[in-house]
């Protein structure tokens, strides 16, 4: 059976409840885009979720932004087909929505209340566009990638034994 998190937004005006199967919070993204909406050590940790189970309260108060994208793999700007929800009272990113993959969703792990197992090692992605005065905190067995990993987050929580059924 899939973990239960339960997410909110800082002020509480948002709340959520989704099931996960890849609930480790072992990916972490240096790209522009999460390293300006979420702020933070320089990265963003998202993880997976069955879209279907989301059930959110205080729907009225969510905000979906759709970033440019223009760097060395876009030469020509053009708008991510990725929605990242937030509250629109208090700023909170809550989770991305891309209808690319409908079955998806990837509620921020800043986001989630429910305690999270601890990954048995991490992901270090879009390094090539970490700020420059990000260090990253690489730890023995931790993997790094100028851009995307080669796993799924599903075929990562199932390579390291950490798919919750």
């Amino acid at each position: 059976m899939p973990l239960k998190l339960d997410g909110s937004c800082r002020c509480g005006g948002v709340r959520f409840t989704v099931d996960s199967h890849t609930p480790a919070p072992y990916q972490f993204c240096y790209c522009s885009i999460c390293r300006k909406q979420q702020g933070g050590g320089g990265y963003a940790i998202n993880l997976g979720a069955i879209a279907e189970t989301l059930e959110i309260k205080g729907k009225d108060r969510i905000g979906v932004y759709r970033a440019e994208i223009k760097d060395d793999e876009h030469p020509h700007c053009e708008a991510s087909s990725g929605e990242r929800n937030y509250c629109r009272d208090c700023g909170s990113a809550l989770w991305l929505y891309d209808p690319n993959w409908p079955d998806l969703v990837h509620p921020f792990a800043s986001a989630i209340d429910t305690e999270l197992p601890k990954p048995r090692s991490r992901v270090h992605l879009m390094l090539k566009y970490k700020a420059s005065w990000v260090e990253p905190d690489i730890r023995n067995g931790d993997e790094t990638f100028d851009l995307y990993p080669k796993l799924s987050i599903a075929d990562w929580h199932r390579k390291h034994g950490m798919w919750v059924d």
